[in-house]
């Protein structure tokens, strides 16, 4: 691996692959570090890509590498641990500096900061375990796949009423779990009847499972609710501690005045605020779907590179003023103009 290129990318599903690929072809000099811990990998396939409708996640990524790797990036499994700022590579005053978990450390004029997010999970005893099978979260990503199913949904923000209607669109048989009472009000509820989701209060004390499938619920009336899916909202928190030494971290993202999770906050370029750095990907929108962050990676791609192009423009523009400064100063020391033709 090299010591130094022009953009190194931290991370390697599809944003941060996706910024990538346009980079390659760019002719930049790209250096992918991947964790090997996508977001999405407990689950089956991915939805709503088209061209790659069900693949799995780890299909995506393997073609994805082969296909970025053909025009000349470097893609290498680890994690960054750290970044710092640097004075640039003499032609460009911006640039960084990442150390990596192996210890190796590597420069870069810009980096492409795609290193998704982590789903916090409601701590209910055997939630996790289904967790992008049994128990899923978005009715885009798996509603088709439980439609006409009975579908369990966990209110534990005021944005789950919402997701109940969302998946009552694909099922008669909807159950809404009410872990507080005063996360819905009265006209809220009635709505959700009104639509013929069965409400039920209390909370869910287990989620249960049986030869890896999901079988229902466990109320703390002690009632069993029988459900072939559970719907249940995380907390999206960005992968962003590494960022501590260029001065960036991650702060609230609200939906609905409901805090959902953390991101970085980007322009419309996909810049954060340190010059230089962009991301793209859930670790700026928590819940952009997977082609919806490969989108963004391919915009900032494009991007950093428009960037770049305009930093080797300035570095060209200099190094010709100095070059016409010094032949000036020669011509001048000579007695002779450089225009003056000679015999």
């Amino acid at each position: 691996m090299r010591d130094h290129f022009d953009v190194i990318v931290i991370g390697g599903a599809a944003a941060g692959l996706s910024a990538a690929l346009i980079l390659g072809r760019s002719r930049r000099s790209v250096l992918v570090v991947d964790a090997g811990e996508p977001r999405n990998a407990p689950a089956d396939g991915i939805h709503n890509y088209l061209g790659r409708e069900g693949a799995s996640p780890s299909e995506l990524g393997r073609v994805g590498r082969e296909e970025v790797a053909s025009y000349g990036v470097e893609v290498t499994t680890g994690r960054i641990v750290a970044t710092s700022a640097t004075d640039g590579d003499g032609t460009d005053p911006v640039g960084f500096s990442v150390t990596l978990d192996s210890a190796a450390v590597v420069t870069a004029r810009r980096l492409v900061v795609a290193s998704g997010a982590v789903d916090v999970l409601p701590e209910v005893p055997g939630l996790a375990e289904q967790w992008g099978r049994g128990v899923v979260h978005c009715p885009f990503c798996h509603g088709w796949e439980i439609r006409d199913h009975r579908i369990g949904v966990l209110v534990t923000t005021p944005n789950g009423a919402h997701h109940a209607l969302m998946f009552r669109a694909l099922s008669d048989d909807v159950t809404a779990f009410v872990t507080d009472p005063v996360l819905l009000d009265d006209t809220t509820l009635a709505g959700l009847r009104a639509r013929g989701i069965r409400v039920m209060p209390g909370p869910v004390t287990a989620v249960d499972s049986e030869d890896d499938r999901l079988t229902g619920v466990a109320l703390g009336s002690g009632e069993f609710v029988a459900l072939d899916a559970l719907a249940a909202a995380s907390t999206v928190e960005a992968r962003v501690d590494f960022l501590a030494g260029v001065g960036l971290e991650a702060t609230d993202f609200i939906v609905g005045g409901h805090r959902f999770g953390s991101a970085l906050t980007v322009d419309g370029a996909g810049q954060t605020s340190v010059r230089g750095v962009y991301a793209a990907g859930n670790v700026t929108v928590p819940m952009a779907t997977v082609i919806a962050s490969a989108a963004a990676g391919t915009a900032v791609g494009a991007a950093v590179h428009g960037d770049l192009v305009q930093a080797d423009l300035a570095a060209a523009v200099a190094t010709a003023a100095s070059s016409a400064s010094s032949a000036s100063a020669s011509s001048s020391s000579s007695g002779s103009s450089p225009l003056q033709s000679t015999r």
